[in-house]
């Protein structure tokens, strides 16, 4: 089976894609968190206002706590990468690949037959390549999420090209 993935079709720069080295992307993302976040429309603001208010509220009760006390057992970037499953935004290489402007399609073909989404739908979506450390062997070598999540727990499988049309 090969571990790529071509993307071509109406595009100005047909592209390989190799799921093996995202694993190295700082683009990933924790597929298990991935569609929580999505679904949350807190802005970035009101997290940040929300996270100081809790702050001053526990110095103000609990007073300074001392930095020794506060430290909690920190997972490494080498357990986190061996135990998570990831995926990453779909959006990043269409862009790359620059698709004609006539481009309003894509299809995904998949040892299950193929499926043809809208361009848009597929920007928004990503590729899961990753499930708990390891490379999707058996129904792999990417598989594809709606950015809304709707097919969280039946994704499209065993893609092996995706074409812009």
């Amino acid at each position: 089976m090969e571990f790529i993935v071509a993307l071509n079709g109406k595009v100005n720069y047909p592209l390989t894609l190799d799921p093996g080295v995202w694993i190295f992307d700082d683009r990933k993302e924790d597929l298990n968190t991935l569609f929580d976040r999505k679904n949350n429309k807190e802005s970035e603001q009101e997290k940040y206002l929300k996270d100081v208010s809790a702050h001053w509220d526990r110095e103000l009760q609990e007073g300074a706590v001392p930095p020794s006390e506060k430290q909690k057992p920190k997972t490494t970037l080498k357990e986190t990468l061996l135990t998570s499953s990831f995926a990453i935004s779909l959006s990043y290489f269409i862009y790359n690949a620059q698709p004609h402007p006539d481009a309003e399609k894509v299809t995904f073909k998949s040892g299950d037959g193929n499926v043809e989404i809208t361009l848009k739908e597929a920007q928004e979506g990503y590729l899961a390549f990753s499930e708990n450390g390891k490379p999707l062997k058996t129904d792999g070598p990417v598989h594809f999420y709606f950015g809304d999540g709707s097919n969280k727990e039946n994704p499209i499988k065993h893609i092996t090209a995706i074409t812009i049309q």
